[in-house]
């Protein structure tokens, strides 16, 4: 596995990766959870999200950086995060791994890249958050195995 910075050329893969990563979160576990129209006004458009937002995660001068994992010449994970100097913190925003590359280090490798990256430029504490539903399980256990301790928030969603 080589961990390296987001190209021009991964752009489409990391979003395609997005997708299959988190399409069943949106439509198997957010969708269910909230209803059609609650989930029509907050997240239909969450595909058309991803192709938005991707390409715009990986902004150095603007301190917002991807890294993704290469494992036998194919995009098997990506991190983002963001870091604000001034504050010394930073923000991992999405973790990705695909399904062929699970259970083989690589959210945990993604993790710790990001960490060190936000160590150099200034940060002294990241945030990570994820999902308490039964879809990001393992992500919470990733970032407790990494040594993150857990705040529980709740967000409630109620049509009008």
């Amino acid at each position: 596995m080589f961990i390296r910075s987001l190209s021009e050329s991964d752009v489409a893969t990391v979003v395609g990766l997005a997708v299959d990563v988190f399409g069943p979160f949106h439509e198997e576990s957010f969708r269910p959870a909230v209803g059609e129209e609650i989930f029509a006004n907050q997240d239909a458009g969450w595909r058309q999200e991803y192709a938005e937002q991707i390409p715009r995660l990986h902004a150095p001068d603007a301190h917002r950086h991807v890294a993704v994992a290469e494992i036998d010449g194919r995009i098997g994970g990506f991190v983002a995060w963001t870091v604000v100097p001034a504050a010394r913190n930073g923000e991992i925003t999405h973790v990705a791994v695909s399904a062929a590359s699970r259970r083989a280090g690589v959210g945990t490798a993604l993790c710790e890249y990001a960490f060190e990256r936000l160590q150099q430029a200034g940060a002294e504490v990241v945030t990570i958050g994820t999902g308490g539903d039964d879809f990001h399980a393992p992500a919470r256990d990733l970032y407790a195995s990494l040594g993150c301790t857990p705040f529980p928030l709740v967000t409630y969603y109620r049509r009008l």
